[in-house]
C-alpha cells in the first residue's frame, strides 16, 4: 500500500493473490487492506490536502507532466504486467497504457487553466469575482477492464485541481494499479498527496468514502448496482459524487449504409477486450434489407479472431476476467436460443488443452434477437454480438432508446441529415457516427441515466474535483 508518501505492509497480516485469467496462475501476494489502514490514508491525504491545495499550479502541472513521461517510458512494461492480470492482448494494453499517460498530459495542461473571472454587477462600484477552488480529499475506485487507464483519468484532474486523494483498485488487477503508482510517484508527489489501498473485499472503504467527514468527494467506475448502493449513501452525507456506470449500447446500420464497413467497424469495438468494455456495442440494429450482407461479413471475420493468452502474438482475443463472467453469457446465450434466435458462430466456452485453466469464451454472434431475451435487456460484457433486424428508422431508434441505460451508441449512415437526426433523438451521452472510437482525453466521457453522474476528460473532467466561490466586491 502506498500511505502518505511510503510503501508499507497492512497493519492485520492478511494477503491474497492476484492471478492471470489466461491459465489461472498466481501472479503475487497482495496486501490486503484493513479498516485501520483506510482511515490512515485517509487521514494522510485530509492533512497533505492543506499545502497541496495552495500549490501552485504551475507545480502541478510539472509533476503531472513528469508522470506523463514516466509511464511512456514504462509503456511495455506496464502493457506486459496488463495482460498477465487483466488478459487483453498486449497490443491492446500498450494502447491502454498510452491512453492513460494522455490524461497526465492532458490534465497538466487543465492546471493552469483553472480560473475564474471578473462580472459586472447592476450597482454601481460593484464587482463580481469568481474562483475555483479543489473540493477536497477524494475516495477513487477503479475497475478491472481498465486498470490503468480508469486510474489515471481519475488522479489526473483531482491533483491538477488541487485535490488529494485515496484510490482502491479492482481486487482483480491490484498489481497493475500498484505500479502505476510506483511510477507516477517517483516524480515527487509530496507525502500524502496520492495514497493506494489494496483491501480485497471493498465493503469498508465503500463505507468509509461515503460516511467519513474527511473525504469530500467520491469517484466510482463500475456497475450500475453498486453505483447506486454508493451514491445513495453519499447523498445522506451530501457528497460530491461522480460515477461512470453500465451500459447497454446500441449500434444502428440504416440502409443507406455500407454493411460491410460496418461490420468490419463492429468486429473492431465488440470484440475488443473480449467485450468486456461499458461502451461495448450490446445490441445491433441491422436493416432488413442489408442484413444478409452484414451477418455473412461478421461472421468471415469473426471466425478468423484467435483467442488466446495475451501475450502470444496470434491471439487477437483474450480471455475473461473470472468464472462468472463465462456463467452471465453462457445463461445470457442458453436463454436467447430457447426463446428462438439463431446461433450464427460461437456460443460456447472454450475448452482446448492449452486454454483449460483459463476463462475463455468465443467470439460469438446470435440473430433473431427479440425484446424477451435476457439479452436484449441486460449488459453481456462479453464477446457476444446480438442481431435484431428492423424495417423503418424510427422503429430502430425506439427501440435503442429501450433501455435503463444511457452511455454509449453508434450510428452508420452515409446521410448526415439522417446521422444529426438520429443523434438528437438517441438518449445516449457519448455517440459514433460512422466511427467505433469516439472517446479521447479531451473530450467529456459519462453516461446518462442509471449510466452514471457527471464526467470524466476534458475541460468537463476537472470540473468535478472544483467548487466556485462567488466574492462581490464594493469599490
Amino acid at each position: 500500500m502506498l500511505i502518505n508518501g511510503k510503501w508499507k505492509k497492512n497493519t492485520n497480516g492478511d494477503l491474497y493473490k492476484s492471478f492471470n485469467p489466461s491459465n489461472h496462475e498466481a501472479l503475487g501476494s497482495i496486501e490486503d487492506t484493513s479498516k485501520e489502514d483506510i482511515l490512515e490514508a485517509i487521514e494522510s491525504a485530509y492533512i497533505a490536502f492543506d499545502s497541496w491545495s495552495k500549490s501552485s499550479p504551475y507545480e502541478r502541472s510539472k509533476l503531472l507532466y513528469n508522470a506523463w513521461k514516466n509511464i511512456l517510458e514504462n509503456q511495455n512494461s506496464l502493457a506486459k504486467l496488463m495482460t498477465l492480470e487483466q488478459g487483453k492482448t498486449f497490443k491492446s494494453a500498450k494502447a491502454e497504457v498510452k491512453y492513460a499517460a494522455d490524461f497526465l498530459l492532458w490534465y497538466a495542461e487543465e492546471a493552469k487553466r483553472i480560473d475564474g473571472k471578473f462580472i459586472s454587477s447592476e450597482k454601481s462600484g460593484q464587482k463580481f469575482i469568481t474562483q475555483k477552488t479543489p473540493v477536497g480529499v477524494v475516495g477513487a475506485i477503479t475497475p478491472w477492464n481498465y486498470p490503468i487507464s480508469m486510474i489515471t483519468r481519475k488522479v489526473a484532474p483531482a491533483l491538477a485541481a488541487g485535490c488529494t486523494i485515496v484510490l482502491k483498485p479492482s481486487e482483480y488487477t491490484p498489481l497493475c494499479a500498484i505500479e502505476t503508482f510506483k511510477i507516477i510517484q517517483e516524480v515527487g508527489f509530496p507525502c500524502g498527496v496520492i495514497n493506494l489501498i489494496t483491501p480485497l473485499k471493498p465493503d469498508d472503504t465503500g463505507e468509509l468514502f461515503t460516511s467519513d467527514s474527511r473525504i469530500s468527494k467520491l469517484t466510482f467506475t463500475g456497475s450500475t448496482r453498486v453505483g447506486r448502493l454508493l451514491a445513495s449513501k453519499s447523498g445522506y452525507n451530501l457528497k460530491r459524487v461522480s460515477l461512470e456506470l453500465g451500459g447497454h449500447a446500441p449500434f444502428i446500420i440504416f440502409p443507406d449504409a455500407d454493411p460491410v464497413h460496418a461490420a468490419k467497424g463492429l468486429s473492431a469495438i465488440k470484440f475488443l477486450n473480449s467485450g468486456q468494455a461499458c461502451i461495448s456495442p450490446n445490441r445491433i440494429f441491422v436493416h432488413e434489407n442489408i442484413k444478409e450482407i452484414f451477418v455473412k461479413t461478421l461472421h468471415e471475420r469473426v471466425k478468423n479472431i484467435k483467442v488466446g493468452n495475451g501475450l502470444d502474438d496470434r491471439s487477437m482475443m483474450g480471455p475473461l476476467i473470472n468464472e462468472e463472467s463465462i456463467f452471465k453469457i453462457e445463461s445470457q446465450v442458453k436463454d436467447a436460443l430457447e426463446k428462438g434466435a439463431k446461433l450464427i458462430f460461437g456460443g460456447k466456452k472454450i475448452n482446448p488443452n492449452s486454454l483449460r485453466k483459463g476463462y475463455f469464451y468465443s467470439p460469438t454472434i446470435i440473430t433473431d434477437i427479440k425484446p424477451n431475451m435476457k439479452i436484449y435487456r441486460e449488459e453481456t460484457f462479453g464477446p457476444v454480438a446480438p442481431i435484431i433486424s428492423y424495417k423503418e428508422s424510427n422503429e430502430a431508434i425506439k427501440m435503442a432508446n429501450d433501455t435503463e441505460y444511457g452511455l454509449a451508441a453508434y450510428i452508420y449512415t452515409k446521410e448526415i441529415s439522417l446521422a444529426m437526426r438520429t443523434m438528437e433523438k438517441l438518449n445516449f451521452a457519448i455517440i459514433g457516427i460512422n466511427d467505433v472510437n469516439p472517446t479521447s482525453s479531451a473530450i467529456p466521457f459519462g453516461g446518462m441515466s442509471n449510466s452514471g453522474l457527471g464526467r470524466e476528460g476534458g475541460q468537463e473532467g476537472i470540473e468535478e474535483y472544483l467548487e466556485t466561490k462567488s466574492i462581490g466586491i464594493m469599490t
